[in-house]
């Protein structure tokens, strides 16, 4: 873990934990012989590790079939949608591309003020006095968006406004991805984000946002654009935009995003045991391109290793990520 991801280490911390001192008059383990010190340990040791790995792919296993009907509802919502519609039946998942996802899976066009949308409440509390706007990552229609926002809903004490990313299906989604890092072709979903973001600042108003995945990369790329227009079309200057985006608390979980523009107030969320966000993000503890890597001036990443030996289940936001998150403010102290 570190407070501002520029300067994290680039190496494993080679200093060994000091032992307590042994009984007066019994010998130090090291003058022991070798196969008394490892005749008992090792085989504990074995068995630990074994014990471990089993747990992890038992875990990984349990998960499986959760992911077999998150496919299901993908190519449902893809496939057999984009076949349907060909015949006046329901429309697929990309024809709400960047629209806002309220309470019930409620679709709005993408130019409604987040303040109109019915966001998704915390079970036990219907009227919260906070919001929180998110973006989803990829293979996620809009049904599973909305689970999300429940999660998320339940875990920040928040109302949740949704900005859908549409899922095409595996492929088509990974180059979106792409495209995302390279800031090239139309992401409606960075369109949405970035046109709230800047119309919220300019009428004086803070946003709570949160990206997940490919939401995270998402995020970034709208970030950028608000900057930009900040710079072009108000003629500020870099200090002053920064000042105009501190007004953002972001949090990422999982990201895809090596990059963040200073000026918001940040919260990455990075674990170890995730590739996207350490092989395609930010990085885990130990990244040699650590210096190519900008979590933005100021922000806290919170590293941490949790999951099992399925990958997939090491990523996600409801199981895993958000049994990690602390309220927004104690995360910005490092208070995790």
């Amino acid at each position: 873990m570190s407070t501002i991801d520029r300067t994290r280490s680039l190496a494993v911390p080679s200093s060994t934990p000091k032992t307590a001192a042994e009984p007066l008059g019994k010998k130090p383990a090291a003058h022991q012989p070798a196969f008394q010190r490892s005749s008992f340990e090792q085989p504990a040791q074995r068995k630990n590790l074994l014990g471990g790995l089993i747990d992890a792919a038992v875990g990984g296993i349990k998960d499986i079939p959760r992911f077999v009907e998150m496919g299901a509802n993908v190519f449902n919502a893809t496939t057999v949608r984009e076949i349907t519609s060909l015949l006046g039946g329901a429309k697929p998942d990309r024809a709400q591309d960047g629209m806002f996802v309220g309470a019930g899976g409620k679709v709005l066009p993408p130019t409604t003020k987040p303040g109109d949308v019915p966001g998704v409440t915390p079970k036990n509390d219907p009227n919260p006095d906070k919001t929180i706007l998110y973006v989803n990552g990829i293979m996620t229609p809009t049904s599973g968006q909305l689970n999300e926002m429940q999660a998320l809903a339940d875990s920040s004490g928040a109302k949740v406004v949704g900005i859908h990313n549409a899922t095409e299906g595996l492929v088509k989604d990974l180059g979106q991805c792409v495209t995302d890092k390279l800031d090239k072709g139309r992401n409606p979903a960075v369109d949405t984000l970035a046109d709230t973001l800047y119309s919220e600042l300019k009428a004086g108003r803070d946003v709570h946002l949160v990206g997940y995945s490919q939401g995270g990369l998402i995020t970034a790329r709208a970030l950028n654009d608000v900057a930009k227009r900040l710079r072009v079309e108000d003629g500020l200057s870099p200090a002053q935009v920064e000042a105009k985006l501190s007004h953002l608390q972001v949090e990422t979980f999982g990201a895809a995003s090596t990059k963040y523009p200073d000026g918001p107030q940040y919260v990455h969320y990075v674990n170890n045991a995730d590739p996207v966000p350490t092989l395609t993000g930010l990085g885990g503890d130990v990244d040699p391109l650590a210096f190519l890597k900008d979590a933005g001036k100021g922000a806290v990443v919170h590293r941490f290793t949790d999951g099992n030996l399925n990958p997939i289940s090491n990523h996600m936001l409801d199981t895993l990520y958000l049994k990690h998150r602390v309220d927004f403010d104690q995360a910005r102290q490092n208070r995790f």
